[in-house]
């Protein structure tokens, strides 16, 4: 699955048929096929992934590294890889800047949209390679949406104080606070002077036979992916 929005870009997001991420026996067949399949999609030899862990922080694809440990968001300027994060409720976030040739994948969980790691990518990307926030494109993915997504009153706060305006971002519902996690990236994002914003409606719980979700599978390990590369 991939976005109009992203013309210009070697992108998709993963489904459960096309799983790449998994420790569960039953599913590491499927996902070694997979990724061969998108090796030869994508006309490359490897694709990169980092060390995902709920954090906010950004690096900047290095073909002499071979891990990027505690990183949540990564930016490609190398038109000979392909890099991918793994999902399973938490938002990712495509960017692509066609001007400076330069794309990014980031991880927005609730620890990561609090500590706007969208922002900061976008800001890494501007600060590194010359960017624009008003000409970046960016794509949020499939996730959790408001109608899913619950949490408590701290979380909340956390999330609704990274935006100058958090109308229409949450709301109570029989004594539950729910969230709008895309709608917060969202925010954060248009309040950093991006533009075009492209939001995937599916949401991982209400559509978890195309998508995998922590919550509604009771802490799978099966991920879905979103995966770019340049042309």
């Amino acid at each position: 699955m991939k976005s109009s929005l992203l013309d210009g870009l070697k992108h998709c997001f993963t489904t459960r048929e096309s799983i790449l991420k998994t420790k569960e026996p039953n599913f590491q067949k499927l996902s070694k096929e997979n990724y061969q399949m998108f090796l030869e999609y994508f006309n490359v030899e490897r694709m990169i992934y980092p060390e995902q862990t709920h954090s906010s922080n950004v690096e900047i694809f290095d073909p002499a590294k071979k891990s990027y440990p505690d990183t949540d968001g990564l930016i490609l300027a190398d038109k000979k890889q392909a890099i991918y994060l793994n999902f399973a409720d938490c938002t990712p976030l495509i960017f692509y800047d066609e001007e400076n040739g330069v794309a990014a994948v980031s991880h927005a969980g609730w620890r990561g949209t609090a500590g706007q790691i969208g922002v900061k990518t976008v800001l890494k990307m501007q600060k590194d390679f010359g960017s624009k926030p008003e000409k970046i494109k960016c794509v949020i993915g499939p996730a959790i949406s408001f109608c899913c997504y619950n949490v408590g009153e701290d979380v909340c706060n956390r999330l609704i104080s990274t935006v100058k305006n958090s109308d229409g971002l949450y709301e109570s519902r029989n004594s539950l606070i729910y969230v709008d996690l895309k709608g917060i990236n969202k925010r954060q994002l248009n309040e950093a002077g991006l533009e075009n914003i492209d939001v995937c409606p599916y949401c991982t719980v209400c559509d978890n036979d195309k998508f995998f979700s922590y919550r509604k599978e009771n802490g799978t390990t099966n991920r879905h992916s979103a995966i770019i590369t340049l042309d």
